[in-house]
């Protein structure tokens, strides 16, 4: 189609997501297969790369903004723009939940944190017995140093007792087929207790100067 040289793009096809060190598509596919394509970074400085007319040009990018172009009966067309990030990533996906305490009482705050290591970019999902009405705010740390990790924090305000049940985080890889999830169980109460177990009988009887010792089980 000499008015439409480049195939439309999808915005998901224009962040491109790529691993340290891993080749990177960026899919400009032209609808004339001998068509010659200029591959230009954001200076419009020619980069050289392999071009596959079904998929693109293939290579090991830097980070940055890239474009196709091509010539049509002597007009120049111009593609999408093409966006590349380069994330820090590991094959495998550590995931940890934390607590600060499972037991709340009616009224109480609760949080809980989900900490994903060696990764930059993760789709983390929450599953907890309040999400159906939105209850749970989520933030999001990226710390980098000393070392990489996400922190994705889960807070509650105003527990009920409706509130108990499992806790649930699901981090999936950025590039991969790879997913983890961990699970950790809160129970609310409806107001506070204690519970006291006496360890000797009602009477007790003691011996002159003998030292008697008296305990109680509290829970």
């Amino acid at each position: 189609d000499p008015d439409m040289p480049f195939v439309p793009s999808i915005p998901e096809d224009q962040f491109i997501l790529v691993e340290e060190g891993d080749p990177a598509v960026i899919p400009c596919r032209t609808s004339d297969p001998d068509a010659q394509v200029t591959l230009v970074n954001s200076l419009d400085k020619p980069v050289y790369a392999l071009y596959d007319t079904k998929q693109g040009f293939v290579g090991n990018f830097p980070a940055g903004s890239y474009t196709c172009k091509t010539v049509v009966k002597g007009m120049e067309f111009k593609s999408d723009e093409f966006l590349i990030y380069i994330i820090r990533a590991t094959s495998q996906l550590p995931v940890e939940i934390e607590a600060l305490k499972t037991v709340y009482k009616t009224g109480e705050t609760i949080v809980v944190t989900c900490v994903v290591f060696d990764n930059e970019v993760v789709n983390l999902q929450w599953n907890y017995p309040g999400k159906v009405k939105e209850k749970g705010l989520i933030k999001l740390d990226d710390i980098k140093v000393p070392s990489q990790k996400l922190v994705y924090t889960l807070t509650i305000p105003e527990a009920s007792v409706k509130d108990t049940g499992d806790y649930e985080c699901t981090a999936r890889h950025a590039t991969k087929e790879v997913k983890e999830n961990k699970k950790v169980v809160i129970t609310v109460h409806d107001k506070g207790f204690v519970h006291l177990e006496p360890q000797f009988s009602p009477l007790e009887a003691v011996n002159l100067h003998e030292v008697k010792n008296f305990v109680v089980d509290v829970q």
